[in-house]
């Protein structure tokens, strides 16, 4: 078991304060975004075993089947395949899908080909995984996510009043449904000249307004103030506008458009920095791979909270890829500790109050922001006050961690 030194992303959509304030330091008065807790090339957490700090992913590539196991070699290779972040959004994201794997391997070798470095503003596909992703709020936390039905894209539409958008939505209300979705989400992207401006003011106006939208128009009219003449605004209106209550959570897989608006939260994903953009960044926006991408299907939102696991007395967040497992311990000092094992590394996270965490004979204590990683086959025994995330991978299926 080893304390991890992670790396703080300073995007321009981070919170200058939220993080700073659930660690208990000092705001450096720039935003902070990610804080980030793996091994991505792109910002890998260290340790330090006596001999000064190691990157994590070096440690990993040095002894795949003592740190990884067996079995998850066996399924991913020599890496670690999951990334865990702990978000703080104060301005919109990037509106954005993430690619599958068989499209990201394919994306990645392309830019290989061509010579495109990996660090290069221009580049879209930074290693060759997939991004299915799961967030969890700590905070309400609002997002973008997924298509509306056609009927209640063009219902939000005819609420802006404006003759321009009428053609958009009597596109809605005939052409049968991915069509009528794909149509005008292609079309929003490249907007005729005098449509963002007029739908800004319409946007802001109706947010005033009482009525179905009022939740969503505010988000809308958000987005034009932290993006102002950005043409992500419109296709951004064709997405449901969802809030998490602290606890629940969102999954989201390949081709999901999204773009999340606020809130602290913990995000766990394939270990991956492939993103997809088209709008609300001033990133490097791909909008026809993008719409290689996408899927038009209008599904329904499904928020959900973690499932009480009696045996494990834990709070597990299902998700339906085996890159990783997520869950939660609500800690209570007076409780018997909890004992984890797992066949797969961990990464243990503290977000609220205090925990203890041993292995073998060394503990470490933990305070919100801090965590520790653990290699394949450890057995961690955790306790304290307060709130730990517990990030690992769900192959091979966790032994039953007995308490």
């Amino acid at each position: 078991m080893d304390l991890l030194t992670t790396t703080v992303q300073p995007y321009a959509w981070g919170s200058t304060t939220a993080l700073a304030e659930l660690m208990g330091i000092p705001p450096t008065g720039e935003p902070q975004a990610e804080l980030w807790l793996g091994a991505h090339p792109a910002a890998p957490s260290h340790i330090d075993r006596g001999q000064g700090p190691l990157a994590l992913d070096k440690l990993l590539a040095a002894d795949p089947a003592t740190e990884l196991g067996p079995a998850l070699v066996r399924r991913f290779g020599p890496r670690l395949p999951f990334l865990l972040k702990v978000l703080a959004v104060d301005t919109p994201l990037s509106l954005q899908v993430h690619p599958d794997l068989a499209q990201a391997a394919a994306g990645h070798a392309r830019e290989n080909a061509l010579g495109i470095p990996l660090d290069a503003p221009h580049r879209t596909y930074r290693d060759d995984q997939h991004k299915p992703e799961m967030i969890v709020a700590l905070t309400r936390f609002r997002a973008l996510c997924g298509f509306r039905p056609p009927k209640r894209c063009a219902d939000l539409l005819e609420l802006l009043d404006l003759p321009a958008l009428r053609p958009y939505a009597a596109l809605l209300h005939t052409l049968p449904g991915e069509v009528a979705l794909r149509q005008v989400f292609t079309a929003f992207l490249t907007p005729p000249s005098g449509l963002l401006t007029a739908v800004t003011e319409a946007v802001r106006r109706a947010a005033t307004e009482a009525g179905p939208y009022e939740a969503d128009f505010a988000a809308y009219a958000a987005i034009t103030y932290a993006h102002p003449d950005d043409p992500g605004l419109l296709p951004a209106l064709m997405l449901n506008h969802v809030q998490l209550e602290p606890g629940e959570a969102l999954f989201l897989d390949a081709g999901v458009a999204h773009a999340y608006l606020s809130g602290l939260g913990v995000e766990i994903m394939a270990s991956s920095d492939n993103v997809l953009r088209c709008g609300l960044t001033s990133k490097h926006v791909d909008t026809a791979e993008l719409l290689k991408t996408v899927g038009f299907t209008a599904l329904p939102v499904r928020t959900f909270t973690a499932r009480w696991d009696p045996a494990t007395r834990e709070h597990v967040y299902p998700a339906p890829v085996d890159d990783f497992r997520l869950s939660r311990f609500d800690l209570i000092q007076a409780d018997r500790p909890h004992t984890l094992t797992a066949e797969a590394p961990q990464i243990v996270l503290c977000v609220r109050g205090g925990a203890t965490v041993t292995a073998q004979e060394r503990s470490v204590q933990l305070r919100p922001g801090r965590a520790v990683y653990a290699p394949a086959g450890e057995v961690l025994r955790l306790s304290g006050e307060g709130m730990v995330f517990r990030a690992t991978s769900a192959v091979p299926r966790q032994k039953g961690p007995t308490s």
